[in-house]
């Protein structure tokens, strides 16, 4: 895609965060609102070994990066997943945004010693689409909403609190009513101190096919650009590592338009934010930091 000429540019204020798109596309599960469209057999992007990793933790600790996140695909489908969280653990805080199926009691104990192991705080975001089955399991697929459940209470009973990660595509999370209903599911499994995040939807990949694609107003204008810049947006502090070098956030990983450079040293320029999902991040102030 070639950038508009009144496309507005984002600047690199500092590189704060530095995500991995470890298990690349590849997911045990193929959500019909994956904006990257991951599934059992994509592999537009592959996983990220364990060495290339580290190649890059040394990179990002000369530039002063603070924190560290793994997507996917799912992350733990990575034979090497713990061996990067213990690697990155101990330059830094860690966080994995999994879909909760592979969280198994044996894999959460071991979480549990890595993070205990650490001056660094370690987080799981567990992804989930609705507060029971009915809701769920549309998007994510039959069976999934009592699995993710099961991961969920492995982590608690490992002593680890997640973090749910819910989208709008579930109608009622952004409402009180429907966070409520979350905390409720939440603490009946033991969670005292639930947390929830919620996310808008972004319009590309497998959710432009199940929800509708961007209109061609849905970008951003040179003009519109707020008062006081655009550091609200998680690319004026982030990059993306994938398997085929450095792209500008986790949303624009299938966008060859995203790509950066092979090192974060070339990714720290400005970008133009040409992209209709630019124009969500914009909208609705997304922030994909825990």
């Amino acid at each position: 895609m070639q950038a508009e000429m009144n496309a507005p540019e984002v600047t690199l204020n500092s590189l704060d965060t530095l995500w991995f798109q470890v298990g690349g596309t590849v997911c045990n599960l193929a959500c019909t609102h994956c904006f990257v469209s991951c599934s059992p057999t994509n592999h537009t992007h592959e996983m990220i070994s364990l060495a290339e990793v580290s190649r890059y933790l040394d990179e990002a600790a000369r530039l002063g990066v603070r924190e560290y996140y793994f997507t996917g695909g799912e992350p733990f489908l990575n034979p090497e997943m713990e061996a990067i969280l213990e690697a990155t653990l101990a330059v830094g805080p860690a966080n994995v945004l999994t879909n909760g199926l592979l969280l198994d009691p044996g894999r959460c104990a071991r979480l549990k010693a890595l993070a205990d192991a650490s001056d660094y705080s370690l987080d799981l975001r567990v992804s989930m689409d609705g507060y029971d089955a009915a809701s769920n399991d549309p998007i994510r697929g039959a069976g999934t909403f009592e699995r993710i459940l099961e991961g969920i209470r492995n982590l608690v009973g490992a002593g680890l609190n997640p973090v749910i990660t819910v989208t709008e595509v579930c109608r009622e999370a952004a409402t009180d009513s429907g966070k409520a209903k979350f905390f409720e599911l939440l603490r009946s499994m033991g969670i005292e101190r639930p947390r929830l995040k919620v996310l808008p939807v972004f319009q590309i990949g497998a959710e432009a096919e199940r929800g509708g694609a961007y209109e061609s107003w849905q970008r951003l204008r040179e003009g519109e650009v707020p008062e006081g810049g655009l550091d609200h947006l998680q690319c004026s502090g982030c990059r993306m590592v994938t398997d085929q070098g450095v792209w500008v956030c986790p949303i624009l990983v299938n966008e060859p338009s995203g790509k950066m450079g092979e090192s974060l040293a070339d990714s720290l320029g400005a970008f133009p934010l040409d992209h209709p999902a630019c124009w969500t991040c914009h909208v609705f102030g997304v922030s994909c930091r825990t």
